[in-house]
């Protein structure tokens, strides 16, 4: 399997979404827990973020596999996880998470656009099967 892009309806229906679940995929294939977390696209990449960096919870699991995968209403993908932290994009991404999640309050969205925040990023790509 090769990275790609994500699709314009696959892209719709993610940002559409509240939450994206995710799920570590194991070495033998299996998955971990589904986990509910706030998602957001940036351009035509999608980024998850935790606000407390825990290596024993979903994120250091995903992030140490590599592989994972998500759903939303409509979608179910494996996905790739690139670990790109507070990159030349955090920007566009703190604005994604403000836009999407500030109706919640800066108590809710607040912890998710700090340094640390940042930090976590990661840019989650979808798995296509090469012919």
């Amino acid at each position: 399997m090769t990275a790609a892009n994500w699709a314009p309806g696959e892209l719709r229906l993610i940002d559409a979404a509240g939450e994206l679940r995710i799920a570590a995929r194991r070495a033998d294939g299996s998955l971990a827990r589904q986990v509910p977390i706030w998602v957001v696209c940036a351009g035509d990449q999608v980024y998850v973020r935790t606000w407390y960096r825990r290596d024993t919870g979903w994120y250091g699991r995903v992030r140490d596999t590599g592989r994972a995968a998500v759903e939303v209403p409509g979608l179910r993908a494996a996905v790739t996880v690139h670990d790109v932290g507070a990159g030349p994009e955090r920007t566009r991404i703190d604005a994604a998470y403000r836009a999407k999640y500030g109706r919640y309050g800066d108590s809710a969205v607040g912890p998710m656009v700090t340094d640390a925040a940042a930090a976590t990023t990661l840019r989650l790509g979808p798995e296509r099967r090469s012919a």
